[in-house]
């Protein structure tokens, strides 16, 4: 088995690279549990997998500088557009998988934190559509 720590891993929002900003990434993807229980289950639940979704959750360093992170997701605040995340900067690959999709950029928190704080900007945002797993 393969061990890994995460030192440069790759995100990219409707064509940005903003790895640069990032803090911290997760791709989460999920089905819906449904039961399917009858009486003739043995006494035992029973579940199919339902319908599908994930979330992209992010956390970034902030930076408002002209054309740097702030300005960018302010842009994009309200759209879907495409996303792609990999464990490290390298191409994808068979050991370095990229989960791509497309992502509704439905809140941004321009400004985070208490005083004496890092200035900082985090969001979860639903995927819309399917998430896939590529390896080239």
């Amino acid at each position: 088995m393969t061990k890994m720590v995460l030192t440069s891993e790759f995100l990219s929002i409707n064509s940005n690279d903003l790895s640069t900003y990032l803090n911290k990434c997760e791709v989460v993807v999920e089905v819906d549990e449904k039961e399917v229980t009858t009486y003739g289950s043995g006494g035992w639940k029973e579940y199919l997998g339902g319908l599908k979704a994930g979330t992209l959750a992010v956390e970034f360093k902030q930076d408002y500088a002209d054309n740097a992170l702030d300005e960018i997701m302010w842009a994009l605040l309200g759209t879907v557009v495409p996303f792609e995340v990999r464990p490290t900067s390298a191409n994808a690959g068979t050991s370095n998988p990229s989960y791509e999709g497309d992502v509704l950029i439905s809140k941004w928190s321009p400004i985070e934190g208490s005083i004496g704080d890092e200035a900082t900007a985090s969001a979860t945002w639903p995927t819309s559509g399917a998430v896939t797993r590529e390896t080239t």
